[in-house]
């Protein structure tokens, strides 16, 4: 395996006395997509939270790139080069598509330069912007975000995460409320990303799951019970016994 991007260790966080993320640990390498599956309530969009910066871990350790990032606010580990998409669509719906991925983009900017010059007078937010765009196939971005279908919303929140130039995805059920047409087109842009991206995935679509992800780490009650890739996944027990079903029923 490459040498991880991402370095989790021991993370914990608690609420009141419940152990919502329990000692997890896992690698993100550039060039894969790991997967985080489990029951509701195990702890998943949490974990996202934790690395995202969202909330602050009581333990353990969050390695980018070699460097601490445990605790450091959101915008700051955004800009240091992860980006996050979320369950329910997070788009600006009264601007347009193009206008979504440019503010996106100008997040990344030195906060002092950042309202410096109208964001029009820089091409590379605007080269980026349409880039994004291009990548999850919504390349006409005159289009109203709240014009778009939900599968086209869920592609421009996408863009707007790809817009800010991440090295690391996290991905937190992207095919979530999708038809099977936008699903499937989701599955093969996230398979895409997988090969230039280190992409963390949350996601209950088992198919999808299993078609996609290099690696899987299963939580159950915020802890992980299992991890490795998805024949191993597959075949062990306390996986089919805790989430996947009976033996001999796995996806």
């Amino acid at each position: 395996m490459p040498d991880p991007v991402l370095a989790v260790t021991g993370l914990s966080v608690f609420f009141g006395g419940l152990a919502a993320v329990n000692e997890v640990s896992l690698e993100l390498a550039r060039g894969e997509v790991h997967a985080v599956i489990g029951p509701n309530g195990a702890g998943k969009t949490t974990l996202i939270n934790l690395l995202s910066g969202e909330l602050a871990p009581a333990a353990g350790s969050i390695r980018y790139r070699g460097r601490e990032i445990a605790g450091l606010s959101p915008d700051r580990i955004a800009r240091l080069g992860i980006g996050r998409s979320y369950q329910r669509t997070n788009i600006f719906r009264e601007f347009s598509a193009f206008e979504n991925c440019r503010l996106a983009a100008q997040s990344r900017l030195p906060s002092s330069l950042r309202f410096v010059r109208p964001a029009l007078s820089h091409r590379q937010l605007a080269e980026a912007a349409q880039h994004a765009l291009s990548v999850v196939g919504l390349a006409d971005g005159t289009r109203i975000a709240a014009t778009l279908s939900h599968g086209e919303q869920r592609q421009l929140e996408l863009a707007m995460t790809l817009a800010t130039e991440p090295q690391v995805l996290l991905l937190d059920e992207p095919l979530a409320g999708m038809s099977a047409e936008e699903a499937a087109r989701m599955v093969i842009l996230i398979g895409q990303l997988g090969q230039t991206h280190a992409v963390l995935l949350v996601e209950h679509d088992m198919d999808a799951v299993f078609s996609i992800a290099h690696r899987l780490t299963v939580m159950v009650n915020g802890r992980v019970i299992e991890s490795g890739d998805a024949a191993s996944v597959r075949r062990s027990a306390k996986v089919q016994e805790a989430y996947l079903g009976e033996a001999g029923a796995a996806p």
